[in-house]
């Protein structure tokens, strides 16, 4: 009977080999990448900048224009559940 040697173990794809693989597959699937740097919301100075904006933009003469208008083309996810 001949002797059975043991497989040797593939060698492990680093890191990069492996996004590398997966970007690839993902692309024959049709997608593409896309990435984006956004403000960190959660940092003191995106709130105080929001919590600006927000004061200025409640206490213009305009507001309750701006606010019809807003709410007019906003979707009402909440209302297409029916």
């Amino acid at each position: 009977m001949p002797s059975s040697k043991p497989r040797p173990k593939p060698e492990a794809k680093s890191s990069t080999e492996r996004v590398r693989a997966y970007r690839e597959r993902m692309r024959r699937k049709g997608m593409k990448l896309v990435q984006f740097w956004l403000p960190d919301t959660s940092t003191p100075e995106f709130k105080a900048e929001a919590r600006r904006q927000s004061l200025i933009v409640s206490n213009s003469p305009h507001a309750k224009d701006d606010q019809a208008f807003i709410d007019s083309i906003t979707l009402k996810w909440w209302e297409d559940e029916e």
